[in-house]
């Protein structure tokens, strides 16, 4: 997993998985936003692995998918909404972080 902070709010990363969950909330993040479709790739994480660990760890999570097609305006809306009523920093996957990258510039979030 590489994190790359955009901005004071929002940094984004490659796919995450359950037992990173733990380091992310220690380092500060408040809530963590998985860009990816379920299923997109075989042994990949389901986003209710996440969510789940993200529980126990005081984390909120957000699945906002986005898939290869494009974004859709209900996502970048959904994703600026995210990232205005978060209590702290956002962190953002995907597979590789290009796609979570696109949606925060296109969403124009802090």
């Amino acid at each position: 997993m590489s994190i790359y902070q955009m901005s004071e709010v929002v940094s984004v990363a490659s796919q995450i998985r359950p037992t990173d969950v733990e380091a992310i909330a220690r380092a500060g993040f408040a809530t963590i936003v998985c860009n990816r479709p379920d299923g997109e790739e075989f042994g990949q994480p389901a986003a209710s692995e996440v969510a789940a660990q993200c529980e126990t760890q005081g984390v909120a999570f957000h699945h906002l998918p986005v898939h290869h097609g494009g974004l859709s305006t209900d996502v970048v809306d959904a994703f600026r909404d995210v990232v205005a009523g978060s209590k702290g920093p956002v962190l953002a996957y995907c597979h590789s972080g290009q796609r979570s990258s696109i949606l925060w510039q296109v969403s124009g979030a802090p």
